[in-house]
């Protein structure tokens, strides 16, 4: 009995790891992956509280990714604040129009439109960006109109947006992948919070699975930071992988979709 008890345990604070390590290396998937994770692997049987729980775990887990990425001089912290106070905006509108269609389409129409992300980011890879980009009076209205594009977004098809976020920024400011990602970790953790309320209210949070998801993935984002930024140097090596991702969850989200697994 208390061997099966550390083993869960273990299984809790290992998922944590892999949703932090994701985090860190490509600023997104963290909800994707939180959720599938606690129901199949930990074993959550209520949806509402999985979704809860993740929220609160996949924000502090970008917190402590952001951390990692501040200290290495990587984040646009202008660029953040402005993605992602219109970014929540945006969440809070998609979130009233998404509630009105079932779920599985919803499910299926965002890994269409992954799907497409990731191409686009894959033709481009050989882009390295602008180091030195910024937010600044000419990129402004771009930078906020992608935010609040990419809130609505996520907030309509119920996800964290990590995947929406890079991109977004790559294409408003000409930032490289890495400034990219590590400046997404604050709208992340942005969106995160705010539908972690929700559900705290609402009572579904598990705590303790919350604890153990967090201190898993507090190491996880430090291994996925230093991951990334080895990554860095290389041309279009992060992005390959980023796009890469997408694809594999993308297809898993389209064949749950579909119900074909």
């Amino acid at each position: 009995m208390l061997l099966s008890s550390v083993f869960h345990l273990g299984l809790e604070a290992l998922s944590g790891a892999l949703v932090g390590f994701t985090l860190g290396l490509i600023g997104g998937g963290g909800s994707i992956l939180a959720v599938p994770l606690m129901v199949y692997v930990v074993g959550v049987a209520d949806a509402h509280v999985a979704i809860g729980t993740s929220a609160l775990a996949v924000a502090i887990n970008a917190l402590a990714g952001l951390v990692q990425h501040a200290r290495k001089q990587t984040v646009k912290w202008r660029c953040a604040a402005i993605f992602a106070s219109c970014g929540v905006v945006g969440a809070f509108l998609g979130a009233g129009l998404g509630k009105s269609m079932d779920g599985r389409r919803l499910l299926l129409l965002f890994a269409i439109l992954m799907v497409v992300v990731g191409v686009l980011m894959l033709r481009g890879r050989k882009n390295m960006g602008t180091p030195g980009a910024s937010c600044n009076r000419h990129n402004a209205g771009k930078v906020m109109a992608y935010g609040l594009g990419t809130g609505a977004l996520s907030g309509f098809f119920g996800i964290g947006g990590g995947f929406l976020i890079v991109p977004g920024l790559m294409a408003s400011t000409g930032m490289p992948i890495i400034n990219a990602v590590g400046t997404s970790l604050v709208a992340v953790s942005a969106f995160g919070f705010s539908t972690a309320l929700s559900y705290t209210l609402s009572g579904f949070v598990d705590w303790q699975l919350a604890v153990l998801f967090i201190i898993g993935g507090v190491v996880g984002s430090t291994v996925g930071t230093r991951a990334a930024h080895g990554m860095a140097g290389s041309a279009g090596r992060l992005t390959v992988l980023f796009s890469g991702v997408i694809f594999v969850v993308a297809a898993y989200m389209i064949a749950k979709s579909l119900q074909l697994i």
